[in-house]
């Protein structure tokens, strides 16, 4: 099944994304968060790997795994940090043995310790061409490409950003995934820019549950998503964990509604590899039709 047709039906397409984890015990969590979270139907899952390509094989046994148990598509992400041009072709022919159905091309951010990035010898210097590597050697892959509603950090002005995800839409990506954001109208003007900018594949907002505070405001400042003063004002008022994951997952409850309302063609979950906060937004709700 291609990437773009998942979300060409009238259901509201749900995909969740995965990280590789550090240790055996973790690995069976993973596994056991990928078998509640098959309750919802998703299309597909996703599977980042580390800063630098450092735990690249351990993706790929993850989204093996999650093949096994589910048997749904399953996408890799990959990113052109400390990688040559053959070495992205060889972790790619080696997905595409392994049967991973799609990539989620990214430049990827600098590595620790550097405020810039900077391509090695031999690499690629934006996502676009990672794309197009893919596109032209690696034809059967479906590509999602990343969008950013509030803007990517390093971008100088939102129409520079625009400019750039347009590069990756004309180099072949198939569908683009936001990065997360906390407040629904960020991503409606995101959405509107995009059809006005001649970008016509599914845009699919992406959507973390946080859990407490603290994680919140960890994440914000690493993608400089704002947080709503509602959110921030419901959060600070209990320091019992139990309240602010209810506050939490309650606010992701809402903007999934608000957006499936919206006609949006799907929506892609950053799930930290649990399923508790998935499972409550998600309970009771119909997303088809």
């Amino acid at each position: 099944m291609s990437l773009a047709s998942h979300y060409a039906t009238s259901r509201c397409a749900i995909s969740f994304e995965l990280f590789p984890p550090k240790t055996e015990a973790g690995l069976a969590s993973l596994c056991e968060s990928v078998r509640r979270l098959t309750q919802f139907q998703p299309s597909f899952f996703t599977c980042t790997y580390g800063a630098g390509g450092s735990t690249q094989g351990t993706t790929l046994d993850v989204l093996r795994k999650v093949r096994e148990i589910t048997n749904l598509p399953v996408a890799s992400h990959l990113t052109c940090v400390n990688a040559t041009v053959p070495q992205l072709e060889s972790y790619l022919q080696a997905a595409m043995a392994q049967g991973t159905d799609y990539i989620v091309a990214l430049r990827g951010d600098p590595p620790k310790g550097s405020d810039r990035f900077e391509a090695v010898e031999g690499g690629l210097r934006y996502a676009n061409e990672l794309v197009e590597l893919i596109r032209s050697k690696f034809p059967d892959f479906g590509i999602a490409v990343a969008g950013y509603p509030e803007v990517h950090q390093e971008a100088p002005d939102a129409k520079t950003d625009l400019d750039n995800l347009k590069r990756k839409v004309d180099a072949g990506a198939d569908v683009v995934i936001t990065q997360l954001f906390y407040q629904n109208d960020d991503f409606y003007r995101f959405r509107d820019s995009c059809a006005a900018a001649g970008i016509r594949v599914p845009v699919v907002p992406g959507i973390l549950p946080v859990t407490n505070f603290k994680q919140a405001l960890r994440i914000a400042s690493m993608c400089k998503a704002s947080i709503p003063d509602a959110l921030r004002v419901a959060m600070t008022q209990s320091d019992d964990p139990h309240d602010q994951f209810k506050v939490g997952v309650d606010h992701a409850r809402r903007q999934t509604i608000d957006l499936k309302n919206n006609d949006v063609p799907g929506i892609h979950y950053y799930v930290l590899n649990k399923s508790e906060a998935a499972e409550a937004l998600l309970d009771g709700l119909q997303m088809v039709g």
